[in-house]
């Protein structure tokens, strides 16, 4: 469910519209007048969208993460086995 209701609308279901939105993915844009005002989402939802935005505004995190996916790319990465035995496991 990813759709736009006016708030009347909204207010008339709103308990069916909090067991349509309670699944991950799905969110309802509630409008007043026309424009757009707030989103329904689930609660795990948002705390998925909080979480990364404080991961994308830690610039040191970003930096690593960055690094990281340089060293995917560069295939410097050994598998798990190859850690177990370099490390005689």
């Amino acid at each position: 469910m990813k759709h736009t209701l006016p708030a009347t609308k909204v207010r008339a279901q709103f308990f069916s519209l909090i067991e349509d939105t309670d699944h991950p993915g799905k969110f309802l844009t509630v409008t007043v007048g026309g424009e757009p005002k707030v989103v329904m989402m689930s609660a795990s939802d948002f705390e998925g969208w909080q979480e990364t935005l404080e991961i994308m505004a830690d610039k040191e995190l970003m930096q690593d993460i960055r690094e990281a996916m340089k060293e995917v790319n560069s295939g410097k990465l050994v598998s798990h086995e190859e850690v177990k035995k370099m490390l005689k496991l």
